[in-house]
């Protein structure tokens, strides 16, 4: 379990509050933007309705949503590294990059250089989990070195932060035909100043970067520390089953929200990017959670065909000290009331015990 930062990264329902005293300017939402949702659902071309189904499933696609998600996970290799050794590390990891292979979906890992080091000195065996995740037909992107935050070290520190993160990336994703092109901020915290922001974007884009947002953001973390938690219960075995099975629940409710939330929005749903981290909690459930994303009908794609939808184009007007998702730093740009916050589901009670923690 990644230990929370000084200032945590809070979910949308504790922002609401906050939202509302730190608007800003608005980014205009464009006719291009609400009106892209007129896909492939156009297509169907059954108008004379000799076949009665034929029919129906084209007034059906008409209120479908279009259903598709990007995988990614962060903190890789492991995220309790460098606090546990590596042969603690490798069974969780060895179960996570297996059920990856198994998967078969597109799926990004970024990752924290520093986790690879041992007292300064990098570990040969903690570059190869890396490997795994290539070989399992997962590809790697910058999480910076320390898993620095913006908001605390400043952009200089952050920047060079960044490049650190790429000295045994570059080399090992050149090897294999490949280029670091994927940028994901620790504690989705981007700046508290526009200047920040536009001068990290242009640092990101001088060195071939493009951030990678989250759309679907959550509270797996917390989930992921009652998970270790859980393992010294007397009943542990039916403590953690029920575990996996809430922790399964909740990440559909979290997609369902958010979903709901681009609808609203943008005026359809958005090809959405979901955050989960590399810990054991997620190496034992990976598999219920692709299965349950499917079930909903989405089609798990890879980030560069997400950030093809023109609303990751819009502008990141959040400057505040939090790291929500992309969704609702968009709709603070559009100066939407705190209410339009509300009803993001919650880590159980019993759950935020468990995991030795008041609040998310």
């Amino acid at each position: 379990m990644r230990p929370p930062a000084p200032l945590p990264r809070l979910p949308g329902r504790l922002l609401a509050p906050l939202l509302a005293s730190v608007l800003l300017a608005a980014q205009p939402l464009g006719a291009a933007i609400a009106s892209s949702n007129s896909n492939s659902n156009s297509n169907s071309g059954s108008g004379s309705g000799s076949d009665p189904k034929t029919g129906a499933n084209a007034e059906r696609d008409k209120t479908t949503p279009d259903r598709r998600i990007v995988m990614t996970i962060d903190d890789l290799p492991w995220v309790q590294l460098p606090g546990i050794s590596t042969a603690q590390a490798l069974p969780g990891h060895r179960r996570l990059v297996a059920a990856i292979k198994r998967a078969g979906i597109p799926a990004i890992g970024f990752v924290n250089e520093g986790k690879l080091e041992h007292d300064g000195k990098l570990q040969p065996e903690r570059v190869a989990m890396l490997s795994d995740w290539l070989d399992a037909g997962a590809t790697l992107g910058n999480h910076t070195y320390a898993h620095a935050d913006l908001h605390a070290v400043g952009l200089p520190a952050y920047q060079d932060d960044i490049l650190r993160g790429e000295r045994q990336l570059r080399p090992l994703l050149q090897a294999r035909g490949q280029q670091p092109h994927w940028f994901r901020h620790p504690y989705l915290r981007a700046g508290r100043s526009a200047q920040d922001k536009a001068g990290l974007e242009r640092f990101l884009s001088e060195h071939d970067y493009r951030i990678a947002p989250v759309t679907v953001d959550n509270s797996d973390w917390i989930w992921a520390g009652a998970y270790l938690h859980a393992a010294d219960a007397k009943d542990a075995a039916k403590l953690k089953a029920r575990l996996r099975r809430e922790y399964v629940a909740y990440m559909g409710a979290k997609i369902d929200y958010y979903e709901q939330q681009s609808i609203a929005l943008l005026g359809y749903n958005l090809p959405q990017t979901w955050l989960i981290h590399a810990n054991l909690l997620n190496a034992d459930t990976y598999g219920d959670l692709v299965k349950m994303v499917q079930k909903r009908g989405y089609r798990f794609i890879g980030l560069a065909e997400a950030m093809r939808d023109p609303a990751y184009q819009r502008a990141d007007a959040y400057t505040g000290p939090a790291g929500p998702s992309w969704i609702h730093r968009w709709a603070i740009g559009e100066k939407k009331p705190a209410s339009f916050f509300g009803d993001e589901p919650e880590v159980p009670a019993w759950v935020m015990t468990l995991a030795d923690l008041e609040s998310e």
